[in-house]
């Protein structure tokens, strides 16, 4: 009975209200969306593996070694520009113990691109390609929320991503600087070690690409005893330097926890600018040095250096340039300078008013006159600079005018930081009068750093007066931008003295009467590329050669040199007793 009423109801909700059909529409309006969502996936998938297979051949080589060809397929390992190659992918889609120890090299092989992977041991680096799984999520898409419990950590193949405060990420999108991770970094890692919960919120803010290490695979491949061991690495470097020696071993602990190793290769840059860096850094391991782009037409050694050389640039014998006066000439100024300073230029007009009343002019129009034609006094006119025969674009600076090719910039040596020294925190406790904040460029010699946040470092030492006596013992004062262009100068000017003496004294060697024509190989780099050519500045002809241009915070490129050729006194001149060449000391 009970049963026979049930289906009445439901055949009366039927017949009455529909509901039956309204139901079954949305179940198969759901499964539609569902079939959709993973087609597009796919299809977006199809689109970067059919690209690859279009374009790039198979190659082959003989190896005398094995005495063998050996097939390399190109397109197992390529995709679209910077996405993450489908064989890759494939491979990641398997079981970590069902990988070959192959498909593991060639998958740490292509994550040898990203810098956070590269920092980690090669044996390390083998398990995290054993475990990593493949993810790509798309704008908007919160990847970490904050508060929640560790369970992954993530590596950033393609795509940028946000940090933010807030449980839905909505802030990064309406702050105008957002704290934005890019390609090569990783987050999560002290999470998932310690089962801690998240501080902050992960989104993306475009389509991102992840490699990502789940909890579970972590330690049932025993990643955290590798990890481990770098942080008793760690743990002992600190524990050697005498500004932790007053700390105890869980203090300590928790400066390791929060540090992560870096290394960097021979010529690698670290940081465009380690003073606003949000970092300091402890080396380890090698040196590196501290740079500064100079700005060579603001400081006034520069425009004097230039303009006295731009000066000989009409091939004037020696005598000339030297300005050697007559006796007559001599005695003249030794007049002008013996009679008292005075201002002349009242009587000079005074003059020419006559002399145009004569003519019946007026005296009423303005008279186009400057510096070097009507002087107030007669000293600057006996000390003018002669009226140049330069023809070439001009640029106003603070100094005055300066031609607008000699407008460059050059790299020079500040600092080399060795192992065992602090960087970011040399200017941290001094007054904000008294800070250097100048932007200064960190390039690695072939070195190994510690990092670890300031804000979490400025918690670890606070109210310990101790530390922040040794902290203050640090600081470093780097040379001025007009000491250290003075210094390019003399550098520069020895160079080319150097070259102009080994080119008088030493023969040059003699050259087949036919040489051979060899095709010019196509470089991107030329020696000329990095030389400022003073002596050609008249000339209408454009360089063949690349300019390398540098970009300044807030102000345009400017172009970068590492020498300047400028027009100078013949070396026979001023050693006279070397007129002949090929004649060595």
């Amino acid at each position: 009975m009970r049963r026979y009423m049930v289906t009445y109801a439901w055949q009366l909700l039927k017949k009455e209200l529909g509901l039956y059909q309204f139901a079954t529409d949305i179940i198969v309006m759901i499964r539609v969306c569902k079939m959709f969502r993973q087609g597009l996936r796919r299809f977006q998938e199809y689109q970067i593996i059919e690209s690859a297979h279009w374009k790039h051949p198979i190659f082959s080589f003989w190896d005398k070694k094995m005495q063998s060809r050996v097939t390399f397929d190109t397109m197992d390992f390529i995709a679209e520009e910077g996405h993450f190659p489908p064989k890759a992918i494939q491979i990641m889609r398997k079981k970590p113990s069902w990988r070959t120890e192959d498909e593991i090299q060639a998958v740490c092989n292509i994550l040898q691109v990203l810098d956070s992977y590269r920092n980690y041991a090669e044996p390390l680096q083998l398990l995290l390609a054993k475990v990593m799984r493949f993810e790509r999520f798309g704008r908007r898409r919160v990847i970490i929320k904050k508060g929640q419990k560790g369970n992954s950590f993530y590596f950033i193949y393609l795509g940028t991503v946000a940090i933010t405060n807030d449980e839905d990420g909505s802030s990064a999108f309406l702050d105008p600087h957002p704290k934005l991770l890019q390609k090569g970094s990783c987050f999560g890692e002290t999470d998932i070690l310690h089962a801690s919960l998240r501080r902050s919120t992960i989104v993306c803010m475009e389509e991102t690409e992840f490699l990502v290490v789940d909890r579970e695979d972590f330690f049932a491949n025993k990643l955290d005893q590798e990890v481990q061991k770098d942080a008793q690495y760690r743990f002992e470097f600190f524990r050697k330097m005498d500004l932790f020696a007053s700390w105890s071993d869980e203090k300590l602990w928790q400066l390791v926890n929060m540090s992560k190793i870096e290394r960097f290769s021979y010529g690698q840059l670290i940081s465009k600018d380690f003073g606003e860096s949000s970092f300091i850094m402890f080396i380890s391991k090698g040196s590196c040095e501290v740079l500064r782009l100079l700005d060579l037409g603001a400081s006034p050694s520069y425009h004097r250096w230039v303009w006295q050389h731009l000066e000989l640039i009409d091939d004037r014998p020696l005598k000339t340039h030297l300005r050697e006066y007559s006796p007559m000439e001599r005695f003249k100024e030794f007049q002008i300078k013996s009679y008292p300073l005075q201002d002349f230029s009242s009587l000079k007009l005074l003059h020419l008013k006559k002399a145009w009343g004569l003519q019946g002019t007026s005296f009423s129009r303005k008279i186009g006159t400057s510096g070097d034609t009507l002087p107030k006094m007669l000293g600057p006119k006996i000390q003018s600079r002669p009226v140049q025969s330069i023809k070439c674009a001009m640029i106003n600076t603070k100094l005055g005018e300066l031609p607008k090719e000699a407008a460059v910039g050059a790299y020079m040596k500040v600092h080399t930081v060795e192992q065992g020294e602090i960087l970011g925190l040399h200017q941290a406790f001094l007054p904000e009068g008294e800070c250097d904040i100048r932007p200064l460029i960190l390039m690695s010699l072939g070195n190994e750093l510690i990092r670890i946040r300031k804000e979490i470092f400025y918690e670890l030492i606070d109210n310990d007066d101790e530390m922040i006596k040794k902290l203050l013992k640090l600081n470093i004062a780097f040379p001025s931008d007009e000491d250290m262009c003075q210094k390019f100068l003399q550098e520069n000017s020895w160079n080319i003295f150097r070259k102009d003496l080994l080119r008088l004294l030493v023969e040059p060697r003699q050259s087949p009467p036919f040489p051979p024509i060899r095709p010019k190989k196509k470089e991107i780099y030329n020696p000329k590329s990095v030389v400022l050519d003073l002596c050609s500045i008249n000339k209408m002809t454009k360089p063949r050669y690349p300019i390398f241009m540098a970009p300044q915070k807030y102000l345009p490129p400017l172009r970068i040199v590492q020498a300047i050729k400028a027009p100078r006194y013949k070396i026979q001149e001023l050693l006279p007793q070397y007129k002949s060449a090929g004649v060595l000391i």
